[in-house]
């Protein structure tokens, strides 16, 4: 089978040859630059400078010597951005996206850039946030060339091809741009504001997704969306906030995705999500990531496969990451990778990857128990 193929098989509820591997299809399947360096050294790879898939995560884009060598089943496809300048600002390196956002990265053991401005922290009415310099995503350079850039990727490679989306979901990126003590007290206190951003954000990702799956939908197997609505030990909002505000704007979105073209619906969201899943399935989601382990009512994974794994399918939650695949030792890397196969692979509707992104401190020898674990134990 072709990657496309294990993957597409898998995502429609059949086992293929073997469980599908993703490495670096999303920002947050991924894995940091430093890791992935060393990565391919320990594979006995050139290692050079390496270029960035997501530069605010300092994610690496997967090149196809290691998709090849690890037998990767995805490719992503990301947005184009504006031309951003990167300016030296004291012990920082700093830039403005085009959402207004300053980002900084310190000089010096800095991993990632944070996020250091709300650029709607002071407004208050709708009116405000109408006469926002909105990103235009119907630009026509944005699109420029890109099937047929698709199209050498899918015939090159393979592999299922993953879309990333603009931004993070309009709850994520309307916290980002108001301030998370804004966005959640405007739920409650100033809703027609919050709403009003949401829905500017939702209609900037319809502009992308009709321009992206018009002009390239033929080669793009599953479109990325996400919205964290979790913390470690419970959701983020409400339940009942989640059903008022969230989810009649989730089902709208990835409605109007799938009437474009047939694409699956990847949805991400980290944290205690248990008690949303029904809602998940509901709005029209295909896939849940990652499956955070650590987090409250997420470990049990024979029983989230159990209750949920005729209507959704599950990618990621192969391994733990928080203190397993950094810390662990081989047999416990082993173990941990076979038990979540065991829960998850029977009758397909799993696809292997870790909880989030792989962090710069993961030993590269742990990487490859890993998939080496998936190798001998992910084969129908």
């Amino acid at each position: 089978m072709t990657g496309r193929e294990r993957v597409l098989t898998a995502l429609n509820h059949k086992e293929p040859d073997r469980v599908p591997f993703d490495l670096g299809s999303s920002g947050v399947t991924g894995i940091h630059i430093l890791a992935y360096q060393r990565l391919r050294q320990h594979l006995g790879l050139q290692v050079g400078s390496g270029k960035l898939y997501d530069p605010i995560q300092q994610l690496a884009l997967v090149e196809d010597d290691v998709v090849n060598c690890l037998r990767i089943d995805t490719r992503p496809i990301t947005r184009r951005l504006p031309p951003t300048s990167i300016t030296e600002d004291g012990n920082y390196f700093s830039f403005n996206d085009e959402w207004q956002v300053l980002w900084q990265m310190p000089k010096v053991n800095g991993f990632y850039y944070d996020a250091m401005s709300n650029p709607l922290k002071h407004v208050e009415i709708v009116q405000d946030v109408e006469e926002f310099p909105w990103p235009d995503f119907n630009e026509p350079e944005r699109y420029q060339g890109l099937a047929e850039e698709l199209k050498v990727i899918a015939e090159k490679t393979g592999c299922a091809i993953v879309a990333q989306d603009i931004c993070p979901g309009f709850t994520e990126t309307a916290a980002r741009l108001l301030g998370m003590e804004k966005f959640l007290m405007g739920l409650i206190l100033n809703p027609d504001m919050v709403c009003a951003v949401m829905d500017k954000i939702i209609e900037n990702k319809k502009q992308y997704w009709y321009n992206m799956l018009t002009k390239c939908g033929g080669y793009i197997d599953i479109v990325q969306q996400g919205e964290d609505l979790g913390t470690q030990y419970s959701l983020l909002i409400s339940p009942d906030l989640y059903r008022k505000y969230v989810k009649p704007r989730q089902k709208d979105l990835y409605g109007f995705i799938k009437s474009l073209a047939p694409v699956k619906i990847f949805f991400h969201s980290c944290g205690a999500i248990r008690e949303l899943i029904p809602d998940f399935i509901e709005v029209g989601i295909d896939i849940l990531n990652p499956i955070q382990l650590s987090a409250a009512g997420m470990d049990d994974t024979a029983k989230l496969k159990r209750e949920f794994g005729k209507d959704v399918c599950f990618w990621g939650g192969g391994i733990e990451t928080q203190t397993i695949l950094p810390h662990g030792k081989p047999e416990e890397i082993k173990d941990e990778v076979r038990r979540r196969i065991d829960d998850l692979a029977p009758g397909g509707g799993f696809i292997f990857n870790t909880v989030h992104n792989i962090q710069p401190d993961v030993p590269p020898e742990n990487i490859m128990a890993m998939w080496e674990a998936l190798q001998e134990y992910g084969v129908y």
